[in-house]
């Protein structure tokens, strides 16, 4: 009895360590291998970046949220989680981004069932670029504010897939593909590490100024392996040193000059696309910067129809100044201003403080006077 009694306060230790189940606890303890994973899956809440993922014909999830939001566009500021519901809510609606129409709803009943789970155990499903690494970061940072151990999450995450020459999701996997994930390397079972540099990093996101973005990128973390890559390319959103432009728009700028004549925004949205090691803008929000360089006091892109959104047909046609801006002979924002958020920083007139260097290839925070190619301050 002694012994057994013993035993179990040993387990019941891992358990409080790991947050792993009683069951794996004693068998990790007695040496016995572990349940197949898949068997201890079904109970848990399993979070995926959207339904195009067949996650329900795996048989592994029971219980599925969807985390539809695009963190990388519009503002993501450092505020309370109601007030981040609303702002969310009302920018996805105004960009005509609610493919669902649910509004503030889906936020609510995502949040919702993470922390009605908060007893249970994570499965999450998510691809490696940025679009996903952002939402994986909120979620492990809304996770360990709930105080769920470290041990009780498991996150699957991939940036390849045999057999997929240029991968560009998890909805591209039949059923029996996603089934087989959990058994590879892309499966781990996080620690209290993963969650302390996810937390970081959704505060990192999150602050009023980038400071935080740069340790971030510099991270190279076996459990979020992509993590760094993501913030990288989060950072080359800032307007660069050399023109002006973020590098999606500076992509969308060579994609339309490469054109001998007209070319619809289609068929540029897959140029600029093709350009990105890993592809996380939607046409919607490409369309939308095709847009945003439309229009300024000084158009960087003519459009047709021009009293229309930018759609896939829309014509596009590179002006003399985009022409000069994407030549580095111009500066986009000491043209035209900027009005922008990246997470928590909001980019505002013509004169912006964080850049990104291209020399350096690292942000920098000193402010811009006037243009040494005589654009205005």
């Amino acid at each position: 009895m002694t012994k057994q009694a013993d035993f179990k306060r040993r387990v019941r230790a891992r358990m409080a360590k790991t947050g792993e189940s009683y069951a794996i606890a004693r068998s990790r303890l007695l040496g016995e291998q572990p349940a197949p994973v898949e068997d201890g899956m079904a109970a848990a809440l399993h979070i995926s970046n959207g339904d195009s993922t067949d996650l329900p014909g795996t048989g592994l999830a029971r219980r599925i949220v969807y985390w539809r939001d695009a963190l990388h566009e519009g503002p993501v500021p450092a505020v309370g989680r109601e007030e981040l519901r609303q702002v969310r809510a009302a920018f996805l609606i105004q960009a005509h981004a609610d493919d669902h129409a649910e509004g503030l709803r889906m936020f609510q009943e995502r949040d919702a069932a993470l922390e009605a789970n908060r007893g249970g155990e994570y499965v999450l499903w998510f691809e490696a670029d940025l679009y996903d690494q952002l939402q994986i970061v909120e979620i492990l940072a809304r996770l360990a504010e709930l105080e769920v151990p470290a041990g009780r999450i498991t996150l699957i995450c991939i940036g390849e897939h045999p057999g997929i020459a240029r991968f560009g999701g998890l909805g591209e996997l039949r059923p029996e593909q996603l089934r087989e994930l959990p058994a590879t390397k892309a499966c781990a079972r996080l620690t209290p590490a993963a969650l302390d540099l996810a937390t970081g990093a959704w505060a990192a996101f999150r602050a009023s100024t980038p400071d935080g973005l740069s340790a971030i990128a510099a991270t190279r973390s076996g459990e979020l392996r992509f993590l760094g890559e993501a913030f990288e390319r989060l950072s080359r959103e800032y307007p660069s040193t050399r023109d002006g432009l973020s590098l999606t728009e500076r992509r969308v700028l060579a994609a339309t000059a490469d054109a001998a004549q007209q070319v619809t925004a289609g068929d540029v949205f897959v140029r600029a696309s093709a350009r990105e090691a890993r592809p996380y803008l939607g046409d919607t929000w490409c369309f939308a910067a095709m847009d945003r360089l439309a229009r300024p006091p000084h158009p960087l892109l003519d459009i047709w129809p021009a009293d229309a959104p930018v759609e896939g047909t829309t014509l596009l046609r590179l002006t003399a100044t985009g022409a000069r801006v994407l030549a580095g002979e111009e500066d986009h924002v000491t043209l035209n201003g900027v009005d922008r958020w990246i997470g928590g920083v909001h980019l505002s007139g013509r004169d912006v403080r964080w850049r990104w260097d291209e020399g350096r290839e690292a942000l920098t925070g000193a402010p811009r006077r006037g243009s040494a190619r005589g654009g205005r301050g």
